[in-house]
């Protein structure tokens, strides 16, 4: 047996993951998750999302890390990092997901540890993130210590077309030096 094994993805392994991220987010969009994708997401167009990452991954402008058991990708996370001068001390927590039967793992809760840690050491102390209003993803965040500022209404369409809130958290992680 396997085990899942957390990892930060590189310019240099973004192709052994590649395959893992492009099906790990059409499972998540055809699971009813609000991640920027409707229900007529195919795997070409998953693809295409996954290839437009490598860029940024390679500037170091997103930071992108993956639970894996060998190459098959069971939850993702990623942190971008502003880089606008007035904001050298926020990140934005992106695309959390994590594949319906590896739910209930802690692996959500493994990749925002190892999240906190990084912006830390990339002097970030808040981050921000968004999610739809009403999720389980809620509560989850929450029992992070992540704040709740309030809601965007009709911030973004469901994978089905539904429009719905956004709720919008973030938590300080001590002052950057």
């Amino acid at each position: 047996m396997n085990h899942a094994q957390l990892r930060r993805v590189t310019a240099e392994s973004f192709a052994h993951y590649r395959h893992g991220l492009a099906q790990l987010l059409f499972d998540t969009v055809h699971g009813g998750a609000s991640v920027g994708f409707m229900a007529d997401l195919d795997m070409q167009q998953a693809y295409a999302w996954c290839d437009s990452l490598k860029a940024d991954i390679a500037a170091g402008d997103l930071l992108l890390w993956v639970v894996a058991e060998d190459s098959h990708v069971l939850a993702s996370a990623q942190l971008s990092l502003c880089q606008k001068p007035n904001g050298l001390n926020r990140a934005e927590v992106q695309k959390l997901m994590v594949l319906p039967q590896a739910r209930g793992r802690g692996l959500g809760r493994q990749l925002m540890e190892e999240i906190e840690q990084t912006a830390v050491k990339h002097k970030r102390g808040l981050l921000h993130l968004d999610t739809e209003a009403g999720s389980t993803a809620e509560a989850f965040y929450s029992a992070l210590a992540y704040h709740r500022v309030g809601e965007l209404p009709d911030y973004c369409a469901t994978p089905d077309g539904r429009y719905r809130p956004t709720a919008i958290y973030f938590k300080t992680l001590g002052q950057p030096t």
